[in-house]
């Protein structure tokens, strides 16, 4: 089973996250934020990605460093719906995907998806 690791600090946002991933077959632990290093690796990170520029950046390097080539999904309300998943914005964090914020099912299970595949 396929191990995903969140890291959102709004917890409506992060049940929701954990709602549809277990439904869908995913295993998913919760990421400790900027104390990354704390936690278990995961197959795949989401990570929230609108946090205070300096601190965004230094809490994304920590995440990345805890889970070393370990693909990330980035999603953020900065993002504007429609995006296209794997283009620019994605590209420019460093990220395999990109997933706009209000987050849609979906759009967040099509993420997971192209990049670890199915959990069943």
């Amino acid at each position: 089973m396929l191990d995903i690791v969140i890291y959102e600090e709004d917890q409506l946002t992060r049940s929701l996250m954990q709602e549809w991933l277990l439904d869908a077959g995913y295993r998913v632990r919760v990421g400790t934020s900027c104390n990354a290093d704390r936690d278990q690796p995961g197959d795949l990170v989401v990570v929230n990605v609108y946090m205070p520029k300096q601190r965004g950046a230094e809490c994304l390097r920590a995440i990345r460093a805890a889970h070393p080539g370990k693909p990330m999904i980035a999603i953020s309300c900065q993002f504007r719906s429609g995006l296209e998943a794997d283009g620019a914005a994605a590209r420019a964090l460093g990220v395999r995907q990109a997933v706009a914020k209000p987050l849609v099912r979906d759009d967040l299970l099509r993420a997971v998806q192209a990049i670890v595949g199915s959990a069943t």
